[in-house]
């Protein structure tokens, strides 16, 4: 029995794949890295494009448990550094490019993750006979929750969509006041990141690239169009994105389910770096329901 046992481990860990760090040519001169994980069998999967936030990157934290949740569940889950998120080829986990860092906007993101939904659908994708590309769904979490909502409202292939603490409004979020006078004067300002300790720099384009797009940009107004099915979910103790962000996603989109987990802050338990080989029971719940909703 315990032979047999072994057998049906070790078929288990041959079956499960995950690529880690596949390089995506990006369209602003900077590439993307990319993950993918899946179950390897002979069944057409849905896909799950997963894009992390502000200050976030593909490895931060807990999201590799979450991939694999994922792929257990059956599910084809993709995740992917932003071409400007600071990071690079060489060293994708936090911030050696901060010139790159300072030149992202939300157009390049936009763009990123277009060109991560052109690569999985395109007719020479590697695992091409592991997907069901007609069945796309975006997950996003913080500041790449208003991506998510603008290329859902844009792009027919994604067919669901879900919303991780997702923010409702990018413009106000910009510098006001005499911060923004400093800023428009000296082309530049910095934030510390609270946990390495870098000030990070935030050039003036990010403000123009976002008035010259605004209208596209305006997260209220692709959320209007959308109808597909939507999962909002919110941490009832999430003190960098508000309640009511959440409550907005929702109401703007008839087809939306709003979920808050009480007790639950902005990363929902998580931390970088994370060393358990447990998601946090707050990123557990949430990851299990949207499991759930993907699978519908």
């Amino acid at each position: 029995m315990k032979k047999k046992s072994n057998l049906i481990i070790l078929r288990i860990l041959i079956m499960t794949q995950e690529k880690k760090n596949i390089v995506v040519a990006g369209k602003h001169q900077k590439p993307m890295l990319t993950d993918v994980f899946y179950t390897k069998n002979q069944k057409k999967k849905p896909v799950v494009i997963f894009c992390h936030g502000y200050k976030g990157f593909k490895d931060w934290g807990a999201w590799d448990l979450v991939a694999k949740a994922f792929s257990n569940a059956g599910l084809f889950f993709v995740k992917f550094n932003f071409s400007h998120n600071g990071g690079t080829v060489e060293q994708p986990i936090d911030f050696p490019d901060l010139e790159a860092f300072g030149n992202n906007n939300y157009i390049k993101e936009l763009d990123d993750l277009e060109t991560i939904i052109d690569w999985i659908t395109a007719a020479n994708f590697e695992y091409k006979d592991q997907i069901d590309s007609t069945k796309i769904m975006l997950i996003g979490h913080s500041r790449g929750g208003g991506i998510v909502t603008i290329k859902a409202s844009e792009d027919a292939r994604v067919i669901k969509l879900v919303s991780w603490a997702g923010v409702s409004d990018y413009k106000n979020r910009f510098p006001k006041g005499n911060t923004f006078d400093i800023w428009n004067k000296k082309g530049v300002y910095f934030i510390e990141n609270g946990r390495t300790k870098q000030q990070m720099p935030h050039y003036f384009q990010f403000y123009t690239s976002f008035i010259k797009n605004e209208e596209r940009l305006t997260i209220s107004k692709a959320a209007k169009k959308i109808r597909i099915p939507q999962l909002v979910i919110h941490g009832t103790e999430d003190s960098t994105v508000a309640l009511k962000e959440a409550k907005d996603l929702h109401q703007w989109n008839p087809e939306s389910t709003l979920c808050f987990v009480e007790g639950a802050d902005h990363v929902f338990g998580a931390k970088h770096p994370w060393d358990s080989a447990n998601l946090p029971s707050h990123l557990n719940e949430i990851t299990q329901k949207t499991i759930e909703f993907a699978i519908l």
